[in-house]
């Protein structure tokens, strides 16, 4: 084990793979289409979800946490609804910033994010 597998486990937090793995069966589960479009580190790497509004666009959040350390969304532009070709764009910067990025696409018209966590 190394360095982020150390301190995730010395924290009590589990790894992102299972973190996301376990919200994408939730997903399947529920009958809302979920894809894993970019795995990123297994244990240390923080989510994006892509959210296909299925019509009107996308929107973008990005995982962050709250003021009490609970996992929390962040919504790109102010919740902007933004085109397939600006989410990707946005997306992509995050990615250059951060390889260790976990990109999730989550289809849903109603814009719910079935992950857990509040939106900030």
């Amino acid at each position: 084990r190394g360095g982020a597998e150390e301190e995730a486990m010395s924290e009590g937090r589990i790894a992102t793979e299972l973190w996301v793995m376990g919200h994408i069966r939730q997903c399947i589960a529920r009958g809302i289409v979920a894809t894993v479009v970019k795995r990123g580190d297994d244990w240390g790497g923080a989510v994006v979800i892509k959210l296909n509004l299925i019509g009107p666009g996308f929107k973008v959040l990005t995982q962050t946490r709250d003021i009490d350390g609970n996992t929390a969304w962040m919504q790109a532009k102010d919740g902007a609804v933004m085109t397939e070709h600006d989410a990707d764009e946005y997306i992509a910067r995050q990615m250059a910033r951060d390889p260790d990025l976990w990109v999730i696409e989550i289809e849903d018209r109603e814009g719910k994010i079935p992950f857990a966590g509040k939106v900030v």
